[in-house]
C-alpha cells in the first residue's frame, strides 16, 4: 500500500492524463464511456478506487489539505476574477430560494427518516444514552446545512459519544462524495436535463453570454509573460488570504469564542472569503483581462486536480460497516433532494440551480464552488456565498432538527 504523497500525486496525475487522452480518441468505445460517465465524474470516481482495492494509504496523507488550502483558493480566485457580477445578479431569487428549502428540507428530513426506521427497525438502533441515534443524526444535520465546525457544535451542544458521532462523520463524508459525484454527472448533462424539465435557462444563457463576451473580444494566444502573471495574480490572492486568516482566526477565537458556531475561529473559513472578496473586487480592474489569455483554462486544470484529490478520499467500501445507518443517510438525502426537486421543477429552475442549492448544504465551501464551476464558472461565489452564509443559520437548524429528534421514540 503506497502512503507517500510524492507517488500519490504521481497517480493522480496519470489517471488525469489518461482520462483526458482516451477521452478525445474517435473509438467507439471511448466514444461510447464518456457520453454516460462524463469526464468530470471520471476524474472523481477513478481515484477513489485506489482506495477501494487498497492501493493507497491516505490516513496520513497531506494532499487534502494542499488541495483545499493552496490550490482551491488559487482555483477560485482565477475564476472570480473573470465574473460579471452584473448579470450574476440578474439570476432572481430562485438560487435563493431553492437553497432554503433545500435547508428545510434537512431539517424536516431527520425527524421524517427517524420516524420510519421507529416505526419498522426500532431494535436496530440505539434510543439512549451518549450514543443514541438521535444525538449522532444532529450532529449530521449540523454538517449538511452547515459544515464540519457546526457539526462539531451540535456534538457539544447535545453531550454526543464518540462512536455514533465518528459514525455520522463517515456517512457525511461517504454520501457528499457520492452527491458531488452525481451532481457532476448532472452538470455534463444540464441541456438534457432543463429540456425535459422544461426550466427556464434565460438568466443562464445570458450568463453564458456575458461571459462568452468576454473570450471573443480580443483573444490572445497566451506567453510565459501572460502564464506567468496568471499565477502571479492566483497565488498572490492566495497567499493574502491565509495572511488575514492567521490575524483574523485567532482573533476572534481569543476575544470572541462563542463565534465558534459560526467558523469565525476558523482559518478555512477566513481564506475562502478573503479570496473571495479580492477576486470580486480584482473583476472591476483590468486584473479581469487575464480571462482573455487563458486565465480560466489554467484554473480548470486546478480544479480537475483538486477533484481527483477529493476523490481519493472517498471508500465507498466503508458502506459494508455501517449499513443501517448508510440506509438512513440514503432516506435521509432522498427527502432532502425531493423537496429540492419539487421545488426547482415548480419554479421552472435549471437544474444548475438546484445542484448549487443542493450542494451548498451537502458540500459547504470546500466543495460547493466546485459544482458550481461545473455548470458555469461565474456560479462560483454565488456558492461561496451561500456557503458562508450556511455556516451562520447551520446551528440554529440543526438544534431544531435536533429538538424534533429527541422526541421520536421507537
Amino acid at each position: 500500500m503506497i502512503n507517500s504523497d510524492p507517488i500519490i500525486l504521481g497517480f493522480v496525475a496519470t489517471t488525469l492524463g489518461i482520462i483526458f487522452y482516451t477521452s478525445q480518441l474517435q473509438h467507439i468505445f471511448w466514444q461510447k464511456l464518456y457520453r454516460y460517465i462524463p469526464v468530470m465524474v471520471m476524474c472523481y470516481f477513478l481515484p477513489s478506487l485506489f482506495n477501494a482495492f487498497d492501493l493507497i494509504d491516505t490516513s496520513n496523507s497531506q494532499l487534502a489539505t494542499i488541495a483545499s488550502r493552496y490550490i482551491m483558493p488559487v482555483c477560485l480566485c482565477l475564476l472570480i476574477i473573470s465574473v460579471d457580477v452584473r448579470a450574476l445578479l440578474q439570476q432572481g431569487p430562485k438560487l435563493i430560494i431553492l437553497y432554503l428549502i433545500g435547508a428545510f428540507g434537512v431539517v424536516v428530513g431527520g425527524p421524517i427518516t427517524l420516524l420510519v426506521f421507529a416505526y419498522f427497525t426500532p431494535d436496530s438502533l440505539p434510543w439512549d444514552g451518549a450514543n443514541a441515534v438521535w444525538k449522532g443524526m444532529a450532529t449530521l444535520a449540523g454538517n449538511w446545512v452547515g459544515g464540519t465546525a457546526n457539526q462539531l457544535a451540535m456534538k457539544e451542544v447535545y453531550q454526543v459519544g464518540d462512536q455514533i458521532f465518528s459514525i455520522m462523520i463517515t456517512v457525511n463524508v461517504v454520501f457528499s462524495a457520492l452527491w458531488m459525484s452525481f451532481l457532476l454527472f448532472c452538470a455534463s448533462h444540464a441541456k438534457v436535463i432543463d429540456r425535459r424539465l422544461k426550466a427556464d435557462t434565460r438568466q443562464i444563457v445570458k450568463l453564458q453570454q456575458s461571459a462568452n463576451k468576454l473570450n471573443t473580444e480580443s483573444k490572445q494566444i497566451p506567453n510565459l509573460n501572460d502564464y506567468m502573471m496568471i499565477f502571479a495574480v492566483g497565488f498572490t490572492v492566495m497567499g493574502l488570504g491565509h495572511g488575514l486568516a492567521d490575524i483574523l482566526a485567532p482573533f476572534f477565537e481569543n476575544n470572541y469564542p462563542q463565534l465558534a458556531r459560526y467558523s469565525f475561529t476558523s482559518e478555512f473559513f477566513w481564506i475562502v472569503i478573503v479570496v473571495s472578496v479580492v477576486s470580486l473586487g480584482l473583476s472591476y480592474t483590468r486584473v479581469r483581462q487575464l480571462e482573455l489569455v487563458g486565465a480560466s483554462k489554467v484554473s480548470s486544470m486546478m480544479l480537475y486536480f483538486l477533484i481527483a484529490i477529493m476523490g481519493l478520499q472517498m471508500d465507498i467500501t466503508s458502506i459494508a460497516d455501517f449499513p443501517i445507518y448508510f440506509l438512513i443517510g440514503a432516506v435521509w438525502l432522498s427527502i432532502h433532494v425531493f423537496f429540492v426537486v419539487i421545488a426547482g421543477y415548480i419554479m421552472r429552475a435549471p437544474v444548475a440551480y438546484m445542484a448549487i442549492a443542493s450542494q451548498c448544504n451537502l458540500g459547504g465551501a470546500a466543495s460547493s464552488p466546485v459544482v458550481a464551476m461545473a455548470f458555469h464558472k461565474s456560479f462560483a461565489p454565488v456558492a461561496v456565498l451561500f456557503s458562508v452564509f450556511g455556516y451562520g443559520i447551520a446551528t440554529y437548524m440543526a438544534w431544531l432538527c435536533g429538538e424534533l429528534l429527541k422526541t421520536i421514540t421507537p
